[in-house]
């Protein structure tokens, strides 16, 4: 096709095999859309394209992903908002032939397995490292491990007890991503259970689940927390073709953190000791976590 349709926030580049998206940078331009920069999205991972009327003025362009095809998609599990949506294409009212024409090209492209779900990924996902700030904890992603590193003014007292937590992708299954954009919107990871892959037993609340964060009001924004969700999934998809019986019976190691700030530390030890006189940390357990706080100075 090889031809360009410029909308609001973004331009469609459409090409012999896939269609290139590229996001605007701008005050006015969502900041998820910001966060992508550009996709490239193969017509073999579109489901529908339709074009409808827009608010004041405008036609939307959409293409909808088959199931399965876009990590990002599958992350989101259908919870972002119409104006955070990458595939839709906002144009004014008077390209509407221009797109209608677009529309039927990429609708002529599509073949009869646009009808089912992918059985890989067909977009690539957000690339690692990421991390971000929720309410409780930083997470990161290095592309093989996710890590998380509780605050003390935010993390519960069974988060403190578990300690900072390190995740290898082969140990997980998938990712679960509530939106920020709701009141208790947190990210949790999926964990492998026993050696049929089972999942594991997880807590039900993500406050007392070592393996979520939680989001709070200007922590874990979507911009930052579902590319990260999604880059996740990518990995644990791409890892999980292996048999499970392939998979580390025995935790890896966590490698040993680098020297941490004496401040910092000393902060945790007082909310420790906070956690004890409140009972929820019984003296072994303070003694326990404080050597090992200690030993990171």
């Amino acid at each position: 096709m090889g031809d360009v349709l410029a909308g609001i926030h973004a331009t469609w580049e459409f090409e012999s095999d896939s269609v290139l998206i590229r996001f605007e940078r701008g005050i006015r331009t969502p900041k998820l859309f910001q966060a992508l920069g550009e996709r490239r999205v193969p017509h073999e991972a579109l489901a529908l394209v339709t074009l409808t009327p827009g608010k004041r003025g405008t036609v939307v362009l959409h293409a909808i992903p088959r199931p399965g095809a876009d990590p990002l998609m599958e992350a989101a599990a259908g919870q972002l908002r119409d104006g955070s949506d990458p595939y839709r294409l906002v144009l004014p009212a008077e390209r509407e032939m221009l797109a209608e024409y677009y529309a039927d090209e990429l609708r002529a492209l599509l073949g009869p397995e646009a009808a089912l779900p992918a059985e890989k990924f067909l977009v690539a996902a957000p690339q690692a490292p990421l991390h971000f700030k929720a309410y409780d904890g930083k997470a990161s992603f290095d592309g093989s491990r996710v890590s998380f590193r509780w605050f003390w003014t935010g993390a519960s007292s069974a988060k403190w007890k578990a300690g900072d937590q390190s995740f290898p992708v082969q140990e997980l299954h998938g990712v679960e991503w509530r939106s920020p954009d709701v009141f208790d919107g947190y990210l949790r990871l999926l964990r492998r259970g026993g050696g049929l892959g089972a999942p594991a037993a997880q807590p039900a609340q993500a406050d007392q689940d070592p393996a979520a964060v939680v989001f709070g009001l200007g922590y874990g924004p979507v911009h930052e927390s579902l590319p990260f969700a999604a880059a996740v999934l990518g990995a644990v998809r791409t890892g999980s073709a292996a048999p499970d019986h392939l998979v580390p019976a025995e935790p890896v190691p966590v490698p040993v953190a680098a020297r941490r700030d004496p401040a910092d530390i000393a902060e945790r030890i007082r909310h420790l000791g906070d956690l004890r006189e409140a009972g929820l940390v019984t003296d072994e357990e303070f003694t326990a976590k404080k050597a090992e706080l200690l030993a990171e100075l």
